[in-house]
């Protein structure tokens, strides 16, 4: 009887320690590109409200998170924290787009299982830049924005997919551009190689929920424009914030209508990360 990749993602859900959850991610990873696992799951499935992370870390509110300048060694390290917060969080993310969402087609599995994969990566190379600051991930107080979203849309995988890769996910291909040119003014070449590996793959990662939310969208036969615009008044007030960065966002699937849409709208929404354009 094969391992469930369904068990295995709540394996990587729960898991508390970093090298754990990192390890458990490899090792589930390389089971389901070996087609070592099944899609059935032989244990009832749980619900998981709250993913594992580090006892350390210490979750407040958004508007709680300190916030301290660039320019200063500090508020590097606070920069580099706060994303590799949010990519850990991609990484519970992705596992629990797999465990959640049960019953679909083959490829949905396979590209989660790759955005868990590259997240984890991601985290990793953000990581090892902390620790080059003689800092570690937990060090610094984080909000859990991305997981509470994840929670308001558990019921369908069509908000789902609308909301945090399209939404949250995707806000890293507008503001890191402007992060990089921020980073260049100090002479932060490394954190700047990281952020351009991450931007690039972030591309791929919204695609995939552009992709699987049209999926979604023409198996009920939805107007994929129209309920983008619905879904975004209703969860967000109507409100995104802007500018946009058009040609990035089109690469991950996004119409000049939708684009449209979003312009004008406005409320923070935290999400970093830049390819060159």
């Amino acid at each position: 009887m094969k391992t469930s990749l369904f068990d295995l993602a709540a394996s990587c859900l729960i898991a508390n320690e970093i090298e754990e959850k990192l390890l458990l991610t490899q090792q589930a990873t390389q089971a389901w590109r070996n087609k070592l696992l099944s899609l059935e799951s032989h244990e009832p499935m749980r619900l998981i409200n709250q993913p594992g992370q580090p006892a350390k870390l210490v979750v407040v509110k958004p508007s709680d998170v300190p916030r301290r300048r660039l320019g200063t060694k500090l508020g590097l390290i606070a920069l580099i924290h706060a994303i590799a917060h949010i990519e850990f969080n991609a990484i519970n993310l992705a596992w629990d787009a797999i465990h959640r969402f049960r019953g679909l087609p083959d490829s949905f599995y396979d590209d989660w299982v790759t955005v868990a994969s590259e997240e984890a990566y991601h985290f990793q190379l953000l990581r090892k830049r902390l620790k080059e600051l003689d800092h570690d991930y937990g060090y610094l107080p984080a909000h859990n924005g991305l997981w509470d979203m994840a929670l308001l849309t558990a019921s369908d995988p069509l908000i789902r997919m609308a909301l945090v890769p399209r939404v949250l996910e995707a806000r890293g291909l507008d503001v890191t551009p402007g992060i990089i040119k921020r980073l260049r003014q100090i002479g932060d070449e490394k954190t700047i190689e990281i952020l351009e590996i991450i931007l690039c793959d972030e591309i791929g990662h919204v695609s995939i929920g552009s992709r699987w939310y049209n999926f979604f969208c023409n198996q009920r036969q939805i107007d994929p424009e129209k309920k983008f615009s619905e879904l975004v008044n209703q969860y967000f007030g109507g409100q995104i914030t802007g500018p946009f960065h058009y040609e990035a966002r089109q690469k991950a699937g996004f119409t000049l209508n939708e684009l449209s849409m979003l312009e004008g709208m406005e409320i923070p929404i935290s999400r970093s990360n830049n390819c060159n354009f």
